[in-house]
């Protein structure tokens, strides 16, 4: 099936699909047979992104949002949200619940289930959902200083649904929600905002990086306009344009949530939410471009960056911070994708896709995964340590920008001093007037008191 660049397909559920593709990566059985992961919904395409999807990302199970961004209470208890960014410069927030209504007669009912009926081998789960999904809320960033918007390449939120959860535990929940039944999404419905009330903990800030090499910090939620009354999205709080190339990840840290990592083009940067000056730590521009990044999920000071030259940086922020600890070479093409997985405790698994088309699972090794004590407490400290320093810097930037204004006014006040005022015409012809008569009157005394000359008794001299 051939769809438009901005069309949305909904699959299986996230721990579910994850889980599945897992299996089969690690299957031992050869089989020649391929296996295909189908559909169950696609939105609809008038109503959807105008772009390509570059970004998707599950909100929590324990709030939902609005049609006007603001979070409630979420009291079915599953993800029934996601958002999605992609280059024409919106982001979105999908719902997969029906909001139909439930007074349908039995003809109408039947009616819809007829010609929505899903194709021979295709899962009926979000038939409600297919060709009719449009999203629950619409936003842009609009751009600060001057008129437009930006462009999201990658979103980072700060609380998302993650999947970092041991093997073991993500088969047990698998087997309690198997136990209790299938979740029906057709019959959920959105929680009514009069009887809920706003989530006033939920930060609904979002870092967001651009095509241009901009990390931006917004918010999601829609403000009214002054003039018009009506409900626009809000412009970022922040806007740093730290990357010389397409940002290709903005994520958080699994471990410490205030803290979020970007690469794009030459360099990668660590940013912590609330500092408005910038990154806490920037790298040195690499001799290749980076392509793709992502965080340990077992170890807090660990991160894997993938290299158009195929060859995946290791960092280790307690090893070194001005060099990879390692550095492994997986392809002969630029590495695209880099998702690591826990199966066990003994087995991490570091799967790498690259531009040929190609999909690497490798083991991570056992010093690369297994986290020193208090590794997390480290860590925590070196970025506040780093916070420490930009603040100081900050202010010592501040201090010499104020002591150059001072020595300036200084030069001024000196310069000011030292040169004589400006005289005018008139002022400067009397002054020589005055001074010549001066001139007159001394040659004349000196003359009379060599005797060269007489004075009359009436002021005039006589030779």
């Amino acid at each position: 099936m051939l769809l438009p660049p901005g069309a949305l397909l909904l699959l299986l559920p996230p721990s579910a699909l994850l889980l599945f593709l897992l299996q089969a990566a690690l299957e031992l059985k050869p089989s020649s047979d391929c296996q295909l992961v189908r559909y169950c919904a696609v939105s609809s395409i008038e109503h959807g992104h105008r772009a390509l999807i570059t970004d998707i990302h599950w909100l929590p199970d324990d709030f939902e949002i609005t049609r006007t961004g603001y979070p409630y209470e979420n009291r079915s208890g599953f993800c029934v949200q996601l958002a999605t960014c992609s280059p024409d410069c919106s982001v979105m927030f999908w719902d997969i619940r029906s909001h139909k209504s439930h007074l349908q007669t039995p003809t109408s009912r039947k009616q819809e289930e007829n010609q929505h009926a899903a194709p021979l081998g295709v899962p009926d789960t979000f038939k409600h959902l297919d060709l009719v999904w449009r999203p629950l809320l619409k936003t842009s960033i609009p751009k600060i200083e001057t008129g437009g918007e930006f462009s999201p390449i990658k979103i980072s939120l700060r609380d998302e649904h993650h999947h970092c959860r041991m093997a073991d535990k993500l088969q047990t929940a698998i087997k309690e929600e198997k136990s209790e039944g299938a979740i029906h999404y057709s019959s959920l419905r959105p929680t009514s905002a009069k009887n809920s009330k706003i989530l006033e903990d939920v930060n609904t800030s979002y870092f967001a990086g651009t095509e241009d090499g901009e990390l931006l910090y917004t918010d999601w939620k829609m403000e009214k306009d002054g003039d018009t009354g009506r409900l626009i999205s809000a412009k970022p709080s922040q806007r740093h344009g730290i990357h010389d190339g397409l940002v290709h990840t903005v994520q958080r840290s699994p471990f410490l949530k205030d803290f979020a990592l970007s690469v794009g083009g030459w360099n990668f940067a660590i940013w912590k939410e609330g500092v408005t000056s910038g990154p806490i730590l920037q790298s040195c521009c690499s001799q290749k471009r980076f392509t793709a990044a992502h965080w340990s999920l077992s170890r807090p000071g660990v991160f894997f960056i993938g290299k158009e030259d195929g060859n995946v940086d290791i960092w280790d922020l307690l090893e070194k911070t001005h060099e990879p600890s390692q550095t492994q070479n997986i392809s002969a093409a630029a590495i695209t994708c880099i998702k690591p997985w826990i199966m066990s405790a003994k087995q991490h698994f570091l799967a790498v896709a690259d531009d040929s088309g190609t999909l690497h699972v490798l083991q991570i090794p056992w010093t690369l995964h297994h986290p020193s004590a208090n590794e997390s407490t480290a860590v925590l400290h070196y970025l506040d340590r780093e916070v420490s320093h930009l603040e100081y810097y900050e202010q010592r930037k501040t201090f010499r920008a104020a002591e150059k204004r001072t020595l300036e006014l200084k030069e001024h006040s000196k310069k000011s001093e030292i040169s004589p005022p400006v005289k005018s015409k008139e002022q400067l012809e009397e002054e020589i007037s005055r001074e010549y008569g001066t001139y007159l009157a001394l040659e004349s005394s000196v003359l009379i008191s060599l005797g060269m000359k007489k004075d009359n008794g009436e002021g005039t001299v006589k030779t």
